[in-house]
C-alpha cells in the first residue's frame, strides 16, 4: 500500500537480480563465488532468507548473520557466509549513538569474528550516515561513525595486535573524505604505521572509478579497509593477505541510454519501477594465501 506500489512480483524480481549478481561476481578467479558477503539496507531477516533461497545461489547454502538495529528507517547491515569456508565464533551489533543528540538513530555496526579456512579474521560491516542536508552539514555524523568504527578496530587489536580486520560497507564518503582518511586513518599507501589502515579502493577513486553517480559526479562510497596484518609486502603469503579489489560495473548493471547512460541501473527512480539492480555498483575483494 506504499507510494511505490511495491508488490510480490517486484519483490521477487529484485531478489532474482541480486542473486544473479552474487552468482556472477568474482567468478573469473573463484568459480565457487564469494565466501563472505557484506550487505547494507536490509529490512529484516526474512528478505535475507528469501535472497539466499534464490535458485541461482541456493546451492551455496549461505548462512545469515543479522541483528535488528536502531536505525530510524529500520534498515540494518548483515553478513552472509559460506559455512564450508567460514566458521563464526561471535557476532555483535554495536549501537551507534551521538551523545549530544539523543534523538539521533542510525545503523548499528555489525562485528563478526570467525575462522576463514582455519584462520582467525574479523569483519565489520558499516553503513555510515548519509549526506542528507549536504555533505558539509552531515559530515560530523560520519566522523562520529568513523570514531566508533576505529574504536572497534582498536579494541580487536588490543586483544591481538596482529588482528586481521576487514571494514566494509557503504561509508557515504570517498577515500579522501576526512571521516575515512583522517579519523578511520585509512590510507593510500601499503606502508602503514601501527594505528593506520589500508584503503583498498583509493587507486580506483584516483582513477575516476566510482560506485554511484549523482548530478554527473561519481563517488566511491563502497570500500574495503584493512588492518596492516592483511598487507603482505614481502609476499610470503603464509596467511591470508590482500590481493586486489574490484568495482563490479559490468554493462548489464548500467543504464544503456538516456540522460543517465552509464549510471547504475536502479530498481526505482522515485516511485517509478525500472526493474534494475541497485543505485550502487557492488565491490569485491580477493584474499590470497599459499596453497597447502
Amino acid at each position: 500500500m506504499g507510494k511505490k506500489n511495491f508488490n510480490t512480483d517486484k519483490y521477487f524480481h529484485k531478489l532474482k537480480n541480486l542473486a544473479f549478481v552474487l552468482d556472477t561476481i568474482g567468478k573469473e578467479v573463484t568459480p565457487l563465488g564469494p565466501s563472505i558477503i557484506g550487505v547494507c539496507e536490509i529490512e529484516n531477516t526474512l528478505v535475507l532468507k528469501d535472497l539466499v533461497s534464490q535458485s541461482s545461489i541456493a546451492d551455496k547454502n549461505y548462512k545469515i548473520i543479522h541483528h535488528e538495529g536502531s536505525d530510524a528507517r529500520g534498515i540494518d547491515c548483515a553478513l552472509l557466509y559460506d559455512p564450508l569456508h567460514f566458521k563464526v565464533t561471535s557476532s555483535k551489533s554495536v549501537k551507534f549513538t551521538i551523545p549530544e543528540n539523543e534523538r539521533f538513530r542510525s545503523r548499528d555496526q555489525l562485528v563478526v569474528s570467525g575462522e576463514l579456512l582455519g584462520e582467525k579474521i574479523h569483519f565489520i560491516v558499516v553503513h555510515w550516515p548519509s549526506r542528507r542536508g549536504g555533505e558539509a552539514k552531515s559530515r560530523p555524523k560520519r566522523i562520529e561513525a568513523a570514531k566508533l568504527t576505529k574504536s572497534i578496530v582498536d579494541s580487536l587489536k588490543q586483544i591481538d595486535k596482529n588482528a586481521k580486520v576487514i571494514v566494509m560497507g557503504d561509508f557515504n564518503d570517498d577515500p579522501i573524505s576526512p571521516s575515512v582518511a583522517d579519523f578511520l586513518k585509512a590510507k593510500r599507501s601499503m606502508v602503514l604505521k601501527n594505528n593506520q589502515m589500508y584503503n583498498t579502493m583509493y587507486e580506483h577513486y584516483k582513477n575516476g572509478i566510482g560506485t554511484l553517480a549523482y548530478r554527473d559526479q561519481w563517488n566511491l562510497f563502497d570500500q574495503f579497509i584493512l588492518t596492516p596484518s592483511l598487507i603482505d609486502l614481502d609476499k610470503k603469503y603464509d596467511g591470508f593477505s590482500f590481493y586486489k579489489s574490484v568495482v563490479f560495473n559490468k554493462s548489464f548493471l548500467k543504464n544503456q541510454k538516456g540522460n543517465f547512460k552509464g549510471y547504475p541501473f536502479r530498481t526505482f527512480v522515485g516511485s517509478t519501477f525500472l526493474g534494475g539492480y541497485s543505485d550502487h555498483f557492488p565491490v569485491y575483494m580477493f584474499l590470497v594465501k599459499k596453497a597447502l
